[in-house]
């Protein structure tokens, strides 16, 4: 390859294309042609070699323009200097804050000219070496001469192929033609032994003639001098005899690397090469207890070393540290390792909990000094932690090394540890104030306050979903996904925060007439004397008020049924699920793991109602619930010994008698409930009554009683609808059907549908689910194009995505990847796949 086509098209192109602004500082004015040759329609090309003054001026323009010309525009500026390094340097130079917005070149030493020329022809690297020491400052002529020559024309005749790159890709991860064509023929492998001691000085030992043989060989040397080169610091005495490339030969080992494990065809083979040649020269224990092994992705152990590392910095408060770590990490070929994205994830999740544990601590003092800052504290930023933390809990392996086991106990004890601070301060002012907190919205007032009167509008038609175990945090994470005018509010939910009390609360005339008795040691809840404690009981209670014009199924019917007919005179129409709930109660650790997957479905669900005439929707939930997986052995609340009591859901006590240091106890009528009993009581902890509840609601805490009510509006006004879009799904290009991680990468591409239709940002749901029943078995792994509560990815027309999908531990066999519409769950496209997993 010439060496200007390749730092054009290999070097300023990508950079341009990914950073929109690149300042090519060049003190030997060598690629001034190079960057001119950049211009086109959509890139501008500022060169300062001829006045600095109209150049910072052209530069300036330039910038301010790439706004208003589209996402395609971009601009090169090309300065005849040295790059600056220094701070002092780069305040002098009129062009370096273009390089801080944008990226400049060169990065670093590895894009000296030398470096570059040798990038550009590795299979030369030692002839290229040998003309920089005979000339300091050979010309791109120069350079492109060397290897001109036909070398090797029986190995490019098999293979078909032209470089030497191509021929060393070829022996190693060759197609099955040329692996064929390498089996069918004989010569080439005097040529083969040639070539590699020519361009990376390595004598090959091997006698055999086949190919595996020889790749064996050449692979054990290849991964072995990168881990080498990459090693800051001593190798062990073991490993001084095993076969590496000089230092000469670097630039043309980390190339072929780089190019064998980043390529989807050949990333497979590499995986396997890496991990035969790490157990066949016993590197895990040789090398694993090395601190430092450099940055290059060589081994899986390596991986396993710098996890380690990350995990120690989130507990020794070294954030920085850690989240280079991650970012690191994204872009390693061992992200297609199962356990390893797992660990990753967790150790992700558990940062991002920590610090915001640790952002909020300074703000406590204020937060915590009346309980209505409180509840705006919560409602406004404490939430975030109970998000994190919910995260983590998806992600958390039960089975982690020993240090992964401890930064997950300390990011859950640094949660736990907020969370009994702000209790301890929540429960006080309760015992003050009393529940519902003056000033916020009644739970058991939301029907007769924002319903009612909506229904009474003239041809106002709403639909009230109706959620069991919506927290707060949950509800500002659907508000992001629903379209419309949204308006979230807090509301205090019904005390003691169970589902029978907290879906009677939400029903007409609560307010006034919602009363607690028990009925042979049952606590039934009684509107108007009537039992309200069952699903049919309360909507029994609305199918009378509202008569033909209430109509009522579960949300999971509705979003799956096809054809949904909804009478005109129907214009409260309730949806209701228990799903969160049920799935958190029956198995807290799995049913964690599909709350993204629950508010997708309340997303489509609400979008469904909107499409049947439903201008107006009200989402509503009946208590919140706590993640309990710090609870430890002494996580326990002993109950009250003293008087009378009944224990309600191992967080709340109904009866007679005081409380004491562990537990509060409150009249009846000071948190808001008419009963039989005349005192309510509760732990001030966050502890149950109960030891080893991973999952709790029924008590009095923020997480479990302050719930979101949202009201969204849709607007009236006929749009005009949005442009087709053509959608396509593909797994390694259609080479293969076969699925050999739990981690595969799938391809999404969407283009307009229309030649002519303006570009538009798209949002699309992919899953995978089981062919024989339906049931989702993968979905995509968090990543910054994938939303984190809904799992949707986000893309603009003309753009392609790769998308890791996390496919569940116990699934294997055949599904269908599909990619749909978040809002109507119509399907743009799909492929069919099989596990075969190693």
């Amino acid at each position: 390859m010439r060496i200007a086509d390749y730092i054009r098209n290999a070097v300023f192109q990508p950079r341009l294309k990914k950073a929109g602004c690149v300042v090519v500082y060049d003190r030997d004015r060598r690629y001034r042609e190079i960057a001119a040759g950049l211009v086109s329609e959509n890139v501008t090309i500022v060169d300062a070699s001829e006045s600095s003054i109209e150049s910072r001026e052209s530069a300036s323009r330039a910038l301010r323009e790439l706004a208003s010309r589209g996402a395609e525009a971009r601009v090169v500026i090309y300065v005849p200097a040295a790059k600056p390094v220094t701070n002092e340097q780069k305040q002098a130079d009129p062009f370096a804050v273009y390089g801080e917005c944008g990226a400049v070149f060169p990065e670093d030493d590895s894009e000296e000219y030398q470096s570059l020329c040798v990038k550009a022809k590795p299979e030369y690297e030692s002839e290229i070496r040998q003309k920089f020491r005979e000339t300091a400052n050979p010309s791109f002529g120069v350079i492109d001469a060397i290897g001109s020559g036909n070398r090797w024309p029986q190995l490019r005749s098999i293979l078909g192929v032209e470089s030497t790159t191509d021929i060393l890709v070829g022996i190693l991860s060759p197609s099955p033609e040329q692996a064929a064509a390498l089996k069918g023929e004989d010569g080439w492998q005097d040529e083969l032994r040639e070539l590699l001691l020519s361009s990376l000085g390595l004598k090959l030992v091997t006698k055999g003639k086949q190919r595996d043989s020889m790749a064996q060989e050449l692979w054990r040397y290849l991964l072995f001098s990168e881990f080498v080169f990459d090693l800051p610091g001593e190798l062990p005495a073991a490993l001084h005899s095993v076969p590496r490339a000089a230092l000469e030969f670097r630039v043309s080992v980390e190339a072929l690397c780089d190019l064998l494990r980043n390529h989807l065809v050949h990333r497979p083979q590499y995986i396997d090469a890496a991990e035969s040649v790490e157990k066949e020269l016993g590197l895990r224990d040789s090398c694993g207890q090395i601190e430092d092994l450099g940055v290059r992705d060589t081994f899986p152990f390596e991986e396993s070393t710098f996890l380690l590392r990350a995990a120690a910095g989130i507990m020794s408060a070294q954030f920085s540290h850690t989240r280079a770590l991650l970012t690191r990490s994204r872009n390693s070929v061992w992200c297609e390792r199962h356990a390893t994205v797992q660990h990753w994830d967790m150790v992700e999740r558990a940062l991002e909990l920590v610090q915001i544990c640790d952002d909020r601590q300074p703000e406590l003092a204020e937060g915590l000094r009346s309980i209505e800052k409180l509840v705006e504290f919560y409602t406004t930023k404490l939430r975030q932690a109970d998000r994190a933390h919910r995260a983590l809990e998806r992600d958390a392996l039960h089975d982690a090394d020993e240090i992964l086991d401890d930064v997950l106990h300390h990011a859950r004890k640094r949660y736990r540890d907020l969370a009994e601070t702000v209790q301890t301060a929540f429960i006080k002012h309760v015992e003050q104030s009393g529940w519902p907190v003056p000033g916020v919205l009644d739970n058991a007032q939301v029907f007769d306050k924002i319903v009612a009167p909506m229904l009474a509008e003239k041809g106002q038609r709403v639909a009230l979903v109706i959620v069991d175990a919506l927290r707060y945090e949950l509800g500002a994470e659907l508000q992001k996904e629903v379209p419309g005018e949204i308006e979230l509010r807090a509301a205090c939910a019904a005390l003691p925060s169970i589902t029978p009390v907290g879906m009677a609360s939400l029903l007409p005339g609560a307010a006034a007439g919602l009363e607690l008795g028990f009925e042979n040691d049952l606590l039934v809840p009684r509107l108007a004397g009537a039992p309200v404690k069952n699903v049919a009981q309360r909507m029994d209670v609305l199918s009378k008020k509202y008569g033909d014009r209430f109509k009522e199924m579960s949300l999971m019917e509705f979003v799956q049924k096809k054809k949904v007919t909804i009478g005109e005179t129907v214009d409260l129409f309730v949806l209701r699920t228990n799903e969160i709930d049920s799935m958190l109660e029956n198995d807290p650790t799995y049913g964690v793991t599909l709350i993204p997957t629950l508010l997708k479905d309340l997303s489509t669900g609400i979008a469904k109602a909107r499409k049947l005439g439903f201008r107006s929707v009200v989402v509503v939930t009946d208590h919140g619930f706590m993640l309990n997986a710090a609870a430890e052995e002494g996580d326990l609340c002993p109950k009250l010994a003293n008087g009378k009591w009944t224990v309600m859901h191992d967080r709340m006590l109904l009866g007679e008698g005081e409380g004491d240091a562990h537990n509060f106890s409150l009249p009846a009528q000071k948190v808001g409930v008419r009963a039989s009993f005349s005192r309510v009581a509760g732990p001030r902890s966050m502890a149950p009554y109960k030891r080893g509840v991973l999952f709790f609601h029924g008590g009095l805490s923020l997480q479990e009683a302050i719930v979101p009510v949202l009201k969204i509006r849709f607007s009236q006004d006929v749009t005009e609808p949005d442009a087709p879009i053509s959608v396509t799904v593909s797994y390694r290009k259609g080479q293969t059907k076969k699925v050999t991680t739990r981690l595969p990468v799938i391809t999404v591409a969407v283009a307009k549908g229309d030649l002519f239709a303006p570009d538009r940002t798209v949002e699309l749901r992919v899953d995978g689910i089981e062919n024989k029943d339906g049931g989702v078995v993968a979905e995509p792994r968090m990543g910054p194009h994938v939303d984190p509560s809904t799992h949707t990815i986000t893309l603009r027309t003309g753009e392609e995505l790769e998308v890791v999908l996390r496919m569940t531990d116990e699934f294997e066999g055949k599904f269908k990847v599909r990619v749909l519409d978040p809002q109507t769950m119509t399907a743009y496209a799909s492929i069919d796949l099989e596990t075969n997993y190693m």
